[in-house]
């Protein structure tokens, strides 16, 4: 490339620098009783690369941080970078056990927490040992905020856009985490996207439900700064705190799974806004009832797809305009689909095992494989779980879905969670589409129990909504009139479902469950 030509790596380091200028002097973040105006923010963040290069930490060496959704959290997405280093940012939920499996793994030097993880914080260092670094933060007199007052603001440039930026870690459910490398350009990439896609600007208030250790927030963490929008903190997710933020805080978009959705839409608080707000959401198909009750209180849904090896959401179920003229049961039908590429993805596919395209005919299933700027480096330290996710160029999401003919993708299952019932297949997301139907159900999941003649069938967990009532035969008559009789459940438990940090259900317990239900056996 010639000495003269016009080129600047791509980092999402970059959009704090442009608000922190542009918007000097607006709200950056929210959290509690504290504010920082764009210009603090920025501020901050150059000190936290200070402070982690007064400690020692090199270029290219980890920092990991554990810490509810907090400022402190936010400007580690800056500062670690800054620094020339790799964030690492950890599940609040794991046991320091699992987290010291993952502090090992990624070689982190230091560890940034939050003053409610102490114990936790002490027990993964005397797991690790060598040296971990600690650093306590969240309140005015912890260490953190000492290291910021004594540093020098410091930023080291990128030079190469594909280098490591972070690692995020799988949350594990089917085995052991895995580290998933991203790299600045599809940061910086998947962040516009996102800011594009959710008409994110500068009188935006982003509220932080979906938690920022999770796809370092789907990017949201620095596309909401490229907006130059307020980040509004939120330590725990509560929905009763969530309402008044929505109601008292000029709150206009939030992300989280369907289920944070349920949560929200018949909690007793729940009412309709005064204001239209944007809501994300992704980790599973949203469920027509869901859709139709958030209309109704005013927050507009669209539905997104990805995993942590896509940056997050890599598609996004575009809206037409015609659409809104259909009736709100078609409407939402169509909503729940998966969709088509966000704007900076390829077009998805859906592919046989040979890897070829199946017909787009809304019916002949296979997996979706994605490729792009939006696609992981690879697994930290795991070139052969990279082969296998990646064996031609395209990653193989381990969803099983199908290709309508206007080129949106609907996902009919996980590959792992197709029953096979007598040698007939039953998509577990279809049977939990027509429990949801019923007016009793607010949330269902569906997993393959064992069955000595059929093999395996459909058993199926359900809440109920407050004050509602259904008993199993209700629900299960109910999927017969609309569904094949064999696609119906052969058993239901009632209670809440056990869910991850981020809000997706947890199969594999509901699988020993399921097991117990159908054998009589621990």
């Amino acid at each position: 490339m010639s000495t003269t030509a016009s080129f600047e790596a791509m980092s999402p380091t970059s959009f704090l620098l442009r608000s922190g200028r542009v918007y000097a002097d607006r709200c950056a973040v929210i959290d509690g009783e504290r504010r920082f105006s764009y210009a603090e923010f920025l501020e901050r963040c150059l000190r936290v690369a200070g402070a982690l290069r007064n400690m020692g930490v090199p270029e290219g060496g980890r920092v990991a941080v554990l810490a509810p959704n907090t400022h402190v959290l936010l400007e580690s997405h800056y500062g670690v970078p800054f620094a020339g280093a790799v964030l690492v940012a950890l599940n609040v939920r794991l046991t320091a056990g699992d987290l010291s499996v993952v502090i090992a793994h990624s070689g982190a030097q230091v560890l940034i927490y939050d003053y409610e993880f102490e114990g936790v914080a002490r027990d993964i260092a005397a797991q690790v040992g060598g040296g971990l670094r600690l650093v306590r933060a969240g309140r005015p007199d912890d260490r953190y905020e000492h290291l910021l007052e004594s540093a020098d603001p410091w930023r080291a440039e990128v030079s190469d856009e594909r280098g490591l930026l972070s690692i995020n870690y799988t949350s594990g459910t089917t085995g052991q985490p895995k580290g998933v490398m991203y790299h600045h350009r599809g940061a910086y990439l998947q962040a516009l996207a996102m800011a594009l896609e959710t008409r994110l600007d500068c009188d935006s208030t982003f509220l932080w439900t979906l938690p920022m250790f999770h796809c370092n927030g789907w990017c949201f963490t620095w596309g909401v700064t490229a907006a130059g929008a307020a980040h509004r903190c939120l330590r725990k997710f509560d929905p009763e705190l969530v309402w008044r933020s929505l109601r008292e805080g000029n709150v206009t978009h939030f992300n989280g799974a369907p289920t944070v959705l349920v949560m929200l839409a018949w909690h007793p608080q729940a009412a309709r806004l005064a204001r239209t707000v944007r809501v994300a959401t992704g980790g599973g198909p949203p469920t027509p009832a869901i859709l139709e009750r958030a209309a109704e209180l005013g927050m507009e849904v669209t539905h997104l797809y990805g995993l942590t090896e896509t940056f997050g959401p890599a598609a996004i179920c575009e809206w037409r305009g015609e659409w809104s003229r259909l009736a709100i049961a078609e409407q939402a039908r169509l909503k729940a689909r998966q969709g088509v590429g966000n704007v900076i993805s390829q077009q998805l596919r859906v592919v046989d095992v040979q890897g070829q395209d199946v017909p787009a005919d809304g019916m002949t299933l296979g997996e979706v494989a994605l490729r792009g700027n939006n696609v992981m480096l690879g697994y930290y330290r795991d070139e052969l779980a990279t082969r296998r996710a990646i064996p031609d160029g395209w990653f193989r999401s381990g969803d099983l879905g199908v290709m309508h003919a206007d080129g949106y993708i609907e996902l009919k299952d996980r590959a792992k969670d197709i029953i096979i019932s007598g040698g007939e297949n039953i998509a577990s997301i279809e049977v939990e589409r027509t429990l949801c139907a019923h007016p009793a159900v607010m949330e269902a999941a569906v997993v393959a129990g064992p069955d000595t003649k059929w093999g395996e069938v459909p058993v199926a967990f359900v809440t109920l909504k407050d004050g509602a009532a259904a008993t199993e035969e209700d629900l299960i008559a109910h999927v017969r009139e609309n569904m094949a009789h064999f696609k119906a459940p052969k058993r239901i438990a009632f209670g809440e479902l056990p869910k991850n940090a981020t809000g997706k259900i947890q199969k594999f317990i509901l699988r020993d469950r399921a097991r117990e239900l159908m054998t009589g056996r621990r």
